[in-house]
């Protein structure tokens, strides 16, 4: 596949979410807009039936008498850019274009040995067969124990779930909690699946958004501005994805003071980057601080710290009768997690605090990585940085170079144009910001080698240099 030929497969891979085949480029896919290809290239570039799958009816007659419409429900959710991106990287990449793949948030380690090892005992053991719908006791004591010691918080075995990722976790929490009408209150930049969860629910997204100059933090003041008697569910991420902002817990206590005048309102804290933090930050668990246990939905999991994301495992914890409805929405819908992949969990949860020195090592690399593209993008004129403090990502602010042309391209306006410029003509794949909820960023995620990032970054002050003599920067 040639190079001018990735931008004519992302349009027609992404218009493929909509079932729609390639030339329709201009259409929207979510928010997302892609610029529609020159003429010459557009008749140059055959889409792969692998990527634009279309069935066409044999007969007409049958399928017009037959109502094969979607719900409105489904119709009205978009499609994670994420995944559109890192599964599209990843087809060139099979098709032998040489893509930078800067999209995925996920470790590029291992699964450490130990936890592997446990996984694959579990298959000779025999242990293969159906768990209990909340989770084997055997892994929710080890959670237990992992939240008193390393969160100070307590809880029972009742009062956790163990499901197939945090994904799943996050979703069921908020099917339990929200009502048609509530409202979810999101700060921005936000993980794409929040807002689109809580349309699930019929509930409203509330976002607010907040400023680079802050580091991405939500202020308290404005939260309370937006606080109503619908609000239901505030959504907190901290380390944060996409930005890498970590709470401190200071400001962490301002926010529960103000919660805590809501009595409808509740917390749902998304800790699954807690372990990748860079010191002197810290991680605060938003049930420990006074009055917010009750209050709050703890959700946490294996994929990021452990290297596990295709384990698919993860854990809310929470009051007793909230972790048990979302129990019994979990024993419609999947059941319980994968008895291997539990094993697993209960090995790694073995492997010390924070992780021990695996996670610690794993760390130690995120953060070499951090300076290195830190260091890299404060030199890049008209880019704009908040330097990460957690998770592995950074969220840079390319929007002083909107409105720029670039030659045999076409304008660049926004976020996602930017991002199909980068992956079009320098093949290094990254999300716009405007699937966070923040069109003046695009992420980077650095859970890659050293040596791609100086590839990458090379790439990427090439692809601003022509750029600057259209835009004052």
């Amino acid at each position: 596949m040639s190079t001018h030929a990735s931008a004519a497969v992302i349009s027609s891979s992404v218009a493929a979410a909509r079932v729609e085949p390639y030339p329709d480029s201009k259409k929207p896919i979510g928010s997302i807009r892609f610029q529609p290809l020159p003429l010459s290239l557009s008749k140059s570039v055959k889409v792969s039936s692998r990527i634009c799958a279309v069935s066409k009816p044999n007969d007409a007659e049958t399928l017009s008498s037959v109502d094969t419409s979607l719900s409105p429900r489904v119709k009205s959710l978009k499609p994670s850019k994420t995944m559109v991106i890192t599964d599209l990287a990843a087809t060139l990449v099979q098709s032998g274009v040489p893509v930078v793949r800067l999209a995925a948030g996920e470790p590029d380690f291992d699964t450490p040995k130990i936890v592997a090892e446990a996984g694959v005992n579990a298959i000779r053991d025999g242990f293969t067969r159906y768990s209990l719908n909340a989770g084997i006791t055997e892994l929710r004591e080890a959670i237990c124990r992992k939240l008193k010691e390393e969160n100070g918080l307590s809880y029972a075995p009742d009062q956790i779930l163990v499901s197939n990722g945090a994904k799943q976790s996050i979703l069921q929490a908020v099917l339990a909690v929200c009502s048609p009408g509530d409202e979810v209150i999101i700060p921005a930049p936000y993980w794409v699946s929040y807002t689109e969860q809580a349309r699930l629910a019929d509930a409203t997204p509330v976002i607010i958004p907040t400023k680079i100059s802050d580091n991405f933090l939500l202020d308290p003041k404005v939260l309370e501005s937006k606080l109503t008697e619908k609000s239901r569910l505030l959504i907190l991420c901290s380390p944060s994805n996409p930005t890498g902002s970590v709470y401190p817990k200071s400001l962490l206590e301002e926010i529960a003071r103000i919660i805590a005048k809501h009595p409808r309102l509740m917390v749902l804290s998304d800790e699954i980057y807690e372990h990748i933090i860079y010191a002197p930050a810290t991680h605060t668990s938003f049930a420990s601080l006074p009055n917010m246990y009750e209050r709050t939905l703890t959700v946490n999991g294996f994929s990021k710290a452990f290297a596990m994301t295709g384990w698919r495992l993860g854990y809310l914890a929470g009051p007793k009768h909230i972790v048990a409805a979302c129990s019994k929405l979990q024993g419609q819908v999947s059941s319980g997690a994968s008895s291997i992949s539990q094993k697993a969990g209960v090995a790694a949860l073995g492997l010390g605090k924070a992780g021990g020195e695996i996670v610690a090592e794993m760390v130690k690399a995120y953060r070499e990585r951090r300076d290195f593209l830190v260091k890299s993008f404060r030199e890049m004129e008209g880019v704009k940085i908040s330097e990460p403090q957690g998770a592995f990502y950074l969220f840079i602010d390319f929007s002083a170079y909107y409105g720029s042309e670039a030659e045999g391209f076409g304008l660049i306006s926004d976020s996602s144009s930017l991002a199909l410029y980068f992956l079009d003509k320098f093949q290094v794949a990254m999300v716009p910001g405007d699937a966070f909820g923040d069109d003046s960023c695009i992420r980077i995620s650095y859970a890659t080698s050293l040596d791609v990032l100086r590839v990458a970054v090379d790439k990427i002050r090439k692809a601003l240099e022509p750029l600057r003599a259209t835009v004052s920067v």
